[in-house]
């Protein structure tokens, strides 16, 4: 039956394996293998499900304030029936609902197909035998028991136990974080208890063929592989709501609690003055339409969607709207190393050449003398720098030219070190053609190459012919490359200033000791060793001449350092979390300052046995981790949540899509990130580059800078509507719900749009990040808000008392008034300065808003017909000018305010911008 049931395929011989799957040499049959596709199911992955169209649309009416309005609707149109009128303020509330969710639903359905954009739809095709006969087919047509083939640059497209193979090495970064290949060997079987990612007799899926050939039999397919254990991973990671998301539902259900008290009071206050109970119903709507903040929503969408557009010219595409803000107050940043902080690419930055280190850049070669071993001859041999970086190139599978570049990225860095110091490697290779090959193995550590020297020149910097050559030998040269230890135990000679030179057992011992100082620092070391007029492989590899080392590293971004440090002004604390080797880890660290050489170091193992407390314990002081499993990395984001932190979790490939769902935010890599990491994510990276990731963070402290802003301006302004309409049973009437529908629509959130449109703080990346608990009214906006609401509201009530004592149109006043001010409120919030210390373009979107909706407002008062929609009588210049005299004394109010706090705040007294942070 298949699949086959749970088996460890490493622990089995190749022959008891095609046994136990049922395949022979030909291949199976084409009627088994459909029977068993028809059992197993197609070779994929099944990603989790993203939400449907439905599903996003009716997530935008998850908002509690929208369902208070809704059922204001509900009422104002019942009300509308009974007295038989057109039910103007339901339609105006339902419209106001649809253009919200309208405008949320947009921006995340555009993001959710610019993601599918991103992932690649087209399936490899897999060398398979089937019925006698090798053929191409897709991937997902392979079941278990097919044989395939695979060579250098393939993929690997199923899970495979091996069964023969050639020099095979797998690059497995995309399940391990390791950048180098892992070769691979078929024979002996392992013990049953090896841990998966170390058995070297299996493939993976996911993985890519570096160099050599194999052929494998198919054990595991889609879901039941390696890699499908991972991506189940991701369906065990539960996202915990953004910091966004809980302050707006804190928000909302404040909002509507007092809504629903303060219609309690008003009813009340009414019927105890013997208001008729329809008035009071009509009351009652206008005080929920006046506390519930409209705009708010759609002003926070949009300022969002602005944010979005923002951070995607910054290469950030954003999948869903509140990852926004949330990027703004994440406090840690655990990022892998592979491909995230580094390039993903080996690069040659160091040579020894005799007594002296040749440090490689962009730049060129810088030299640098080292202390000579015993007997030695200080510098190095005329030609010895161009002889190791030729057998960088000779002695070497990698290609680099039309096809891109293919082979072991090891090999690949020797060809571009080569190229920087001018070298034309296909014109050395034209000149001095291989005539035989030893390829590099596991056991022998070593890859040697015979070439052909026809004049000598190549072996000049060597002595011409130490060893008794004859003509037929005298155009034969041995290249030999490998790890130091190796290497080193066949040469009986080295090259240092004065040219060849016995090796003595203490200069043999210098030598290792170089190696062991460079793999130290977290560099790839290889030793090469040459040996002129060799007769062949059948002669032996020993008597070399050792010619000199060359280290090379995965290197850092470039502009990752600068990153780095930016989040620590910030306040964010980068973690790495890699499944590297902790030497490479701790020199990538260092190199980019994400911690010093002194930092502790935890390894995947030491995790082990750790508890949850004791885990967390661990994560608050520790930066480093390596050896690093995909089950340990979802643990180490979950310890970190566990502390208070807002956790946002960065990387590329497979391995780390369960954490990157776990986290407050995932980032993935857009160009190199596997879809499954896509898919967990929350953001992708366009560009694959870490800074995007810290640019987003900077938009993200904007976007929640003016989230703030718009909360006390707009919150402010319902506050002091509230205690206007609050005081009509004093007078007997009020503004209707359509009226306050214009002043929170029209004259709050044209205005209030246009804040998020403004030039961005100058000190945002220098302030800590927000406390994650935090409420939106902390650091003094709550009190503000009372502030700001209780001057407004007094104003305009002693506007209408008077106006209705003398006689004017003080529904209509009071109407103008709440209108005006506001547009001069939302002018002063604009800046944490003062209004005449602005200048005015400072945000011309803001100063079109207000002059557009101040003409908007009289045209409203003068054009009879829109008089007559809303209810509102035209204004003599006096009644006008007395409500713009309202207005003036309210701003003058908020800009003696903004003084004081800004004059405290300089002097210490405040460590954050206490209302319009």
């Amino acid at each position: 039956m298949f699949p086959p049931e749970p088996t460890a395929w490493q622990a089995l011989s190749g022959g008891e394996c095609l046994r136990r799957l049922g395949v022979g040499e030909a291949g199976l049959s084409e009627a088994a293998a459909a029977e068993r596709l028809a059992s197993a199911g197609p070779n994929r992955l099944a990603l989790p499900p993203g939400p449907g169209r439905w599903r996003i649309l009716l997530d935008q009416f998850s908002n509690v304030m929208l369902v208070l309005l809704l059922a204001v609707a509900a009422v104002s149109a019942g009300l509308a029936l009974l007295d038989h009128t057109v039910p103007k303020d339901a339609i105006a509330i339902l419209l106001i609902v649809a253009l919200t969710a309208l405008l949320g639903y947009l921006q995340e359905s555009q993001a959710l197909l610019a993601l599918r954009s991103l992932l690649n739809l087209a399936q490899p095709l897999a060398r398979v035998r089937r019925g006698g006969h090798w053929q191409r087919l897709p991937a997902d047509q392979l079941v278990p028991g097919d044989l395939i083939r695979l060579e250098s640059g393939d993929r690997v497209p199923a899970d495979a136990r091996l069964l023969e193979g050639n020099e095979l090495g797998l690059q497995e970064a995309a399940l391990t974080g390791e950048a180098e290949l892992v070769s691979k060997r078929a024979e002996p079987p392992l013990a049953a208890g090896t841990p998966v990612l170390e058995c070297s007799n299996c493939l993976f899926l996911g993985s890519e063929v570096g160099r050599g050939r194999g052929l494998a039999v198919v054990t595991a397919t889609g879901m039941a592989t390696v890699l499908g254990g991972i991506a189940t991973l991701i369906h065990t990671a539960r996202p915990e709501p953004t910091p966004l998301q809980k302050r707006l539902a804190d928000l909302s259900g404040r909002l509507v609690a007092w809504a629903l008290v303060l219609v309690a009071a008003v009813v009340l206050g009414g019927w105890l003055l013997g208001g008729s109970p329809l008035a009071l119903l009509e009351l009652a709507l206008s005080t929920a339409v006046a506390i519930v903040p409209e705009g708010l929503p759609a002003v926070i969408t949009v300022s969002l969607a602005i944010g979005t557009r923002r951070m995607v010219r910054r290469a950030a595409l954003i999948r869903h709207l509140p990852a926004v803000e949330a990027l703004g107050a994440i406090t840690v940043i655990c990022t892998d190393k592979t491909g995230t902080l580094t390039q993903n690419r080996q690069v040659v930055v160091e040579m020894r050449c005799g007594t002296q280190a040749l440090e490689l850049s962009e730049n060129g070669f810088g030299f640098r003398e080292l202390a000579p071993p015993p007997g030695a001859g200080a510098g190095i041999a005329p030609g010895q720098p161009d002889l190791l970086l030729q057998a960088g190139v000779l002695c070497n599978d990698a290609e680099t030219g039309q096809q891109g570049r293919v082979g072991d990225p090891t090999e690949l860095a020797l060809l571009e070190a080569a190229a920087k110091a001018g070298l034309d490697g296909s014109d050395l290779r034209a000149k001095h053609r291989r005539l035989a090959e030893t390829p590099f193995s596991a056991e022998r550590q070593r890859m040697a190459v015979w070439v052909d020297d026809p004049d000598g020149r190549l072996a000049a910097p060597l002595d011409p012919a130490p060893f008794g050559s004859s003509p037929t030998e005298g155009s034969q040269l041995l290249i030999v490359k490998g790890a130091p230890e190796a290497i080193l135990q066949d040469c009986d000679r080295w090259l240092d200033g004065a040219g060849a030179r016995n090796l003595t057992p203490a200069q043999q011992d210098w030598w290792l000791a170089e190696a062991r100082g460079l793999a130290a620092s977290g560099l790839r070391v290889l030793a090469f060793a040459c040996r002129p007029h060799h007769p062949g492989p059948a002669a032996g590899v020993d008597g070399l001449v050792l010619v000199g080392l060359m280290a090379q590293r995965d290197p850092p971004r470039p502009e990752v350092p600068s990153a780095v440090a930016r989040c620590h002004g910030a306040g964010i604390r980068p973690v790495m979390v890699t499944g590297d080797h902790p030497l490479t880890a701790r020199a990538i660290s260092t190199a980019i300052g994400l911690a010093d050489p002194a930092s502790p170091i935890v390894l995947g193992p030491e995790l082990e046995g750790l508890d949850p407390a004791a885990l967390e314990v661990l994560v608050r002081r520790t930066s480093l981790f390596a050896r690093v499993l995909p089950e340990q990395k979802l643990r180490i984001v979950r310890a970190l949540q566990a502390t208070g932190a807002v956790v946002a979790m960065t990387g590329d490939g497979v391995n780390d899509a369960p954490a990157l769902r776990q986290a407050h935010i995932g980032v993935a890599m857009g160009i190199s990130g596997s879809d499954v990491s896509r898919e967990a994510a929350d953001v992708v990276l366009l560009d694959d580059n870490f800074a995007s990731i810290v640019n987003a963070v900077e938009e993200g402290r904007q976007v929640y800078a003016n989230i703030r802003r718009f909360v006390r301006f707009i919150l402010g302004c319902n506050l002091g509507e509230l205690i206007t309409i609050g005081s009509a049973p004093l007078i007997g009437l009020a503004l209707t719900p359509l009226q306050i529908l214009w002043i929170n629509l029209v004259t709050d959130g044209l205005p209030a749009l246009a804040l998020a449109l403004g030039p961005p703080g100058e000190d945002l990346m220098h302030q800590p990040p927000i406390e994650p608990g935090e409420s939106l009214f902390a650091r003094g906006l709550g009190s503000a808000i009372l502030r700001i609401g209780l001057v407004f509201g007094t104003l305009v009530v002693a506007l209408m008392l008077v106006a209705s004592h003398l006689g004017r149109p003080w529904q209509t006043m009071a109407f103008t008034t709440l209108c005006l001010a506001q547009l001069g409120h939302a002018l002063s919030a604009s800046s944490d300065r003062p209004l005449w210390r602005t200048p005015p373009l400072a945000n011309p979107w803001l100063l079109g808003a207000v002059l557009a909706t101040a003409a908007l407002q009289l045209i409203l008062l003068y054009v009879a017909p829109m008089a007559r929609f809303l209810g509102v009588t035209a204004l003599s210049a006096f009644d006008l000018a007395a409500c713009a005299g309202v207005s003036l004394a309210f701003v003058a109010y908020l800009e003696l305010e903004k003084g004081l706090t800004s004059g405290l705040r300089h002097a210490g007294r405040s460590p954050h911008p206490s209302t319009s942070a």
